[in-house]
């Protein structure tokens, strides 16, 4: 019996596959988003027990089971989606983590209580139309099979030079930005998490890499130098995305935490990909043109997020406030009687 095939982008796949891809991509969405949940549920109890709050220095979340719970329900998220790119195209995989934004945001207003005004709602639409729009025409990662060739690529000089800009970008927040900002805007942390969660996806792909090898019996990289480097850095770097996505989820609504750390995490891994793998050398104008316009797309919905975030509006309030209006238009005209009318129509002819 032939086994069916899935045609997407000129790649076959198996149908069996793509159908365990898809539901592992699905299910890290949900997870993912759970995960925001959980731990601001958390954060919210050790606020209520007089602990000191993450986004003052605080580390009593460390020992909050329902944290950890949090935590490791991430870890399985990202390991689904991770696992997901071996079985379906990433075509399908990436666009769908925006899912996770809408399980937070559903999830947020069930057990949060968290209410996310009308343009908010907006604004996260926007971010996951303007992220998968960008996905869906950003250039693609080639293939990499060896932890010698990810090394290569690893020693390049443009890639050093992202992770030296990385490097002083972080500095600078923490030591300017963070003191004046980080408690009133959400740029702020959250462009630190993802800056680091860039070089984290990295880091951790040549770890996957090394391990893969080294169980399949073709080489031994336990005893090389730059697999161990590449494993601390990777543990690092997730230690500095937790440390502020935790002050982040403490001081910020859910709802807007979790759809612009998607898109910054998104666009920066899509940045750094593109840098260490060079496909942005081969892309036509039109997913050029694509990627301008879902950039503008994701700008434009983090300013909306940011900027009425206070704003108490609703959509019920956009039909009230036509009705005012209408209304007002009505009692001018009342007030004026027809008698003034016929007067008015008189001088217009005169």
């Amino acid at each position: 019996m032939k086994s069916s095939q899935l045609t997407i982008n000129g790649q076959h796949y198996n149908n069996t596959h793509f159908t365990i891809g898809l539901s592992l991509a699905i299910s890290s969405s949900v997870f993912i988003g759970a995960s925001f949940i959980i731990k601001k549920v958390a954060l919210r109890k050790l606020q209520a027990s007089g602990n000191v709050r993450a986004s003052a220095g605080g580390f009593a979340y460390l020992k909050q089971w329902l944290w950890w719970l949090g935590f490791i329900t991430m870890g399985i998220g990202e390991a689904a989606n991770l696992l997901a790119y071996a079985f379906a195209p990433a075509a399908l995989v990436t666009p769908l983590g925006a899912l996770s934004v809408l399980v937070a945001a559903v999830l947020s207003s069930r057990f949060l209580k968290e209410k996310l005004n009308f343009i908010g709602k907006i604004g996260c639409f926007l971010c996951v139309i303007g992220s998968v729009i960008f996905v869906i025409h950003s250039p693609k990662s080639e293939e990499i099979t060896t932890f010698s060739e990810l090394v290569e690529k690893l020693i390049d000089y443009l890639f050093l030079s992202y992770v030296g800009t990385i490097l002083l970008m972080g500095l600078i927040i923490k030591l300017v930005f963070i003191p004046r900002f980080g408690n009133t805007n959400v740029m702020v942390y959250l462009l630190l998490c993802s800056s680091t969660g860039s070089l984290t996806v990295v880091f951790c792909k040549g770890v996957a890499l090394g391990v893969r090898e080294s169980f399949s019996g073709n080489v031994n990289n336990f005893t090389n130098y730059i697999f161990w480097l590449l494993f601390i850095t990777a543990v690092f770097c997730i230690m500095i995305q937790m440390n502020y996505l935790n002050k982040s989820l403490d001081i910020f609504n859910t709802s807007v935490v979790t759809p612009v750390y998607y898109v910054m995490f998104t666009l920066l891994v899509i940045i750094a990909s593109g840098i260490l793998f060079k496909e942005w050398d081969h892309m036509n104008i039109p997913d050029i043109v694509g990627c301008v316009c879902g950039f503008l797309i994701v700008i434009t919905a983090v300013f909306m997020l940011n900027a009425f975030k206070d704003v108490k509006i609703a959509f019920k309030d956009l039909n009230l406030n036509a009705r005012h209006r209408r209304s007002a238009l009505n009692l001018h005209v009342e007030e004026r009687g027809p008698e003034n009318y016929a007067l008015s129509s008189r001088m217009r002819h005169l």
